[in-house]
């Protein structure tokens, strides 16, 4: 079997050993020294200011919400097109998801759409760079202090991508990250909040753990139980380790395909802008609903798992009726895209087996 990912890993006696001591100091969780390591390596290698880690993406949503005090029901544009926690942290702090259709080319949220769907109510864009490629944040922030909103982008996929040369964590007011087992970095489970503002990230570190001070003899917000803990802390600052050596073999497995594939499937446009890409997904697309239907199945049969992402969208699941909203472009690209086997350790055979049945379908389809 070929799944769509594998969790990229460092070698079991080196995780082995570093957890070790964890049983002689018993300190597990709660700021513990890993912890500390870990957000002191992130924000050298990324070139930020603030890193303030979780124990998974969707907090992290959530906490970057809860910073600015939205009243309730406010309104928040967002894109359909993207993994339903983005929405769902919306929705849990009891505001009001408002969709905005994507790019035909980008996939990212259609920045020429947003201000038709402001008024009164809307406090905050909360925009994702999808499949890591860099929202139009430039357009964003003119927006945002025209409307005096706030933004928020949800960056999950983003560990390592750069943005006219440095880290698009560094863009927004606030920017987050996922730390799953599936994504190029990760730490098992976790994730982060960056900004560059030192108040939000005091605020962030808080609500992670319970509002209290630095003190912690008093509970100066309504915080939540958020913390990172040890033995994810110590995966991390290991995978920190090979991170740039899984980004150089997925580049060099995208390339391949895209050898392979040229002229048979469409693939995103990404950003000019980039200046350094970290090749988390290969998301191609099809023709039509019916060959990338047909595609998946002709795979799956020859044991090769691929994933329809995202789709549906958001804003199609039966959750979400209330805030539905017609989003043609995106609708068009979820049922078209189709993302194929990628990860450091993928083989050149596989590669090479996946494409032949591919291109062997797509001739049967036609």
């Amino acid at each position: 079997m070929i799944n769509v990912t594998r969790s990229s890993m460092p070698e079991f006696n080196e995780y082995i050993d570093k957890i070790k001591e964890l049983w002689d100091d018993r300190w597990l969780t709660n700021n513990g020294k890993n912890l500390i390591e870990l957000e002191t390596r992130l924000k050298e290698y990324l070139g930020v200011s603030n890193v303030c880690t979780v124990t998974n993406g969707t907090l992290a949503l959530q906490i970057s919400l809860e910073l600015f005090n939205f009243e309730t029901g406010s309104e928040i544009i967002t894109t359909p097109f993207s993994f339903v926690a983005t929405s769902s942290a919306i929705a849990w702090q009891k505001l009001k998801p408002i969709f905005v259709d994507i790019d035909k080319d980008s996939w990212n949220i259609d920045t020429n759409k947003i201000e038709e769907k402001i008024n009164s109510k809307t406090k905050a864009i909360l925009a994702t760079h999808v499949f890591g490629n860099p929202a139009d944040v430039e357009q964003i922030t003119e927006i945002a202090k025209k409307h005096d909103l706030k933004v928020i982008y949800d960056a999950a996929h983003c560990f390592g991508v750069e943005f006219k040369g440095k880290s698009i964590f560094k863009y927004g007011d606030v920017s987050i990250a996922s730390f799953h087992a599936t994504k190029v970095f990760h730490t098992i489970e976790g994730g982060a909040i960056f900004t560059e503002n030192a108040e939000l990230a005091n605020k962030s570190s808080r609500l992670r753990n319970f509002g209290f001070n630095k003190e912690a003899d008093d509970v100066i917000d309504i915080g939540i139980n958020a913390k990172m803990n040890e033995f994810q802390a110590i995966m991390g600052l290991l995978n920190l380790k090979y991170v740039d050596q899984w980004i150089d073999e997925r580049k060099k497995i995208s390339e391949i395909y895209d050898n392979k594939l040229k002229g048979k499937v469409s693939k995103q446009k990404l950003h000019s802008d980039i200046t350094r890409y970290n090749y988390i997904y290969y998301p191609v697309l099809f023709k039509n609903k019916i060959e990338r239907d047909f595609i998946f199945e002709q795979l799956r049969t020859n044991g090769i798992n691929t994933r329809k992402y995202f789709y549906p969208l958001i804003n199609e699941f039966s959750a979400y009726n209330n805030y539905f909203s017609e989003t043609p472009i995106a609708k068009d690209i979820s049922e078209r895209v189709l993302h194929l086997p990628l990860f450091s350790e993928l083989k050149n055979e596989d590669i090479h087996k996946i494409t032949e049945i591919i291109n062997r379908s797509l001739k049967v389809i036609k």
